[in-house]
């Protein structure tokens, strides 16, 4: 069923940094910080596939996507939802069923046999494509998705997202400069306010995390591994 009347943008946020806190997805460590993709260190990692097993919070979060998207965008606005592989993939299939619209995904490289295809489903020529995934960081990985789904024809000028990093300022830049705007549910200040105001975490370790957000790149080369 199609969302009509939801919170606005801002207690939307506040609910979903207080959903991902609530089922365990954020991880916040100062002392013993994690080793990210790109090998440099973070105080804070968070794991948005963990939602996938919470169905009322699922949900909920779905429907705050399918709301944003079409206050944002327009509610006909699309044609067919992708996601990118691989956690974007049910999350696509969640907001898809909402709008009533086809529903594809996009392989991270060809799948090297067969019609060695990055897309799986049915995907026109003129299609207005929304794609979702679970996270962006610096938006890096968007580029290639929507590069393959512009490949077919279709058009791809939205992402969606349930968490935005949000403390790397040229990510919304550089997306828009490749003609896509990011729609998102809720950022890492998002989330630190309300581990503040649910007493989620210590204080030490949540005036480490606001130092590392207020400026991650120094926060990261003063940690670097010898």
């Amino acid at each position: 069923m199609i969302p009509t009347s939801y919170p606005d943008a801002k207690e939307i946020s506040r609910l979903s940094a207080r959903m991902l806190l609530e089922v365990g997805a954020v991880h916040l460590n100062s002392t013993e910080p994690f080793t990210l993709a790109s090998g440099l260190p973070s105080p804070t990692y968070i794991d948005c596939r963990k939602l996938i097993s919470y169905p009322r919070i699922r949900s909920t979060l779905m429907d705050f996507m399918a709301l944003t998207v079409m206050r944002n965008a327009g509610l006909e606005a699309f044609d067919n939802i992708a996601g990118g592989e691989t956690a974007g993939i049910p999350f696509a299939a969640l907001v898809a069923e909402r709008l009533g619209l086809p529903m594809t995904y996009v392989r991270k490289k060809p799948k090297g046999y067969g019609r060695n295809a990055r897309i799986e489903g049915v995907m026109t020529e003129g299609d207005r494509v929304l794609l979702v995934e679970d996270l962006t960081t610096d938006g890096g990985s968007k580029l290639s998705f929507v590069d393959a789904i512009r490949d077919t024809g279709a058009s791809c000028g939205h992402t969606a997202v349930i968490f935005y990093y949000g403390i790397f300022p040229d990510t919304e830049t550089n997306l828009a400069a490749h003609g896509i705007t990011l729609h998102h549910l809720c950022t890492w200040w998002d989330v630190l306010a309300e581990a503040r105001a649910s007493g989620a975490f210590d204080a030490t370790t949540l005036a480490e995390v606001e130092a590392f957000l207020t400026d991650p790149r120094a926060w990261q080369d003063a940690r670097k591994p010898g």
